[in-house]
């Protein structure tokens, strides 16, 4: 059976120049050159395989556009966070949504605090990033929510950026793309580890769709560090867009549909239940 990948994004904000910065000195971000970049990122999902359902603008919420941080999904559920930021937490309610028609939903609560950019899911092993946007009590919730499935999470503690996958991300072939500065490695036992040129220390957050992984355009030194090991690499400029902390995992909100296509066909069993029950006329008919 053919995996179907589906990413929710979410349109840019005119409000984006008051996005939340946390380890970047404040820059002016060009809204208009910021909307044609992240078009340009959702065509890329698409010519990579990836059905796009994009959400409407929140123009209240400057940082709304990062979608991966309000929730977390894995092929059973659909985890809806309360961020480690309050300005961003009704960012939540939308996206909530939107995955109530793939996956059903667990939701974290106070006083747990945790960003879907420190949640870094390899198969069965979940690893969650203890940073500035996410607490101990947000990791715990967590893990006892996905331990129902299956999943072992470990923690990770984050120093220096913003939030786990700022440091790591998985490119597959059992390899961790990694600045090893700003994670406890140790954690990652197991793992190939793959250093980031010490030029580039923000290179480390890579998006893997299907056998390709996709970076900023801005690091080319760590371009032909994944090529000389043999990976597809395929960049994208998103110069505008990290301005505001971003990389290229936390714009799009990329899960399986396949796996819930049961879900979906009991919540329609349900539907057409309820409606036999009320029109008995129509159960005659259909007997």
């Amino acid at each position: 059976m053919v995996k179907i990948l589906t990413a929710i994004t979410r349109e840019v904000s005119a409000s984006i120049n008051n996005c939340e910065v946390s380890f970047h000195a404040r820059q002016p971000i060009d809204v208009a050159k910021a909307i044609v970049q992240h078009k340009a990122y959702q065509d890329c999902l698409a010519e990579l395989g990836v059905r796009v359902v994009s959400l409407s603008a929140e123009a209240e919420l400057p940082d709304a556009v990062f979608v991966e941080d309000p929730a977390v999904v894995v092929d059973e559920v659909a985890v809806i966070s309360i961020m480690g930021t309050p300005s961003r937490r009704p960012e939540a309610r939308s996206l909530a949504d939107a995955l109530s028609r793939y996956r059903p939903l667990k939701f974290l609560v106070e006083p747990a605090a945790l960003d879907g950019g420190d949640v870094l899911r390899i198969g069965r092993r979940v690893f969650a990033g203890f940073s500035q946007r996410s607490n101990s009590e947000g990791i715990v919730q967590l893990r006892d929510v996905l331990q129902a499935y299956d999943y072992q999470l470990q923690s990770v503690e984050v120093r220096g950026c913003l939030h786990l996958k700022s440091a790591c991300s998985y490119i597959g072939n059992d390899t961790i793309l990694i600045n090893r500065a700003w994670i406890d490695a140790e954690r990652f036992r197991g793992f190939q580890l793959l250093d980031v040129p010490d030029e580039e220390p923000a290179a480390a957050n890579a998006l893997l769709i299907k056998d390709v992984v996709v970076i900023p355009a801005s690091f080319p030194k760590t371009r032909a560090l994944l090529e000389q090991r043999g990976f597809r690499v395929r960049t994208i400029d998103v110069s505008e867009l990290q301005k505001a902390e971003a990389g290229v995992t936390c714009c799009s909100l990329i899960f399986n549909d396949e796996t819930m296509s049961a879900f979906r066909a009991d919540k329609r069993y349900l539907m057409v239940k309820r409606m036999l029950a009320v029109l008995p006329s129509l159960t005659t008919l259909m007997m």
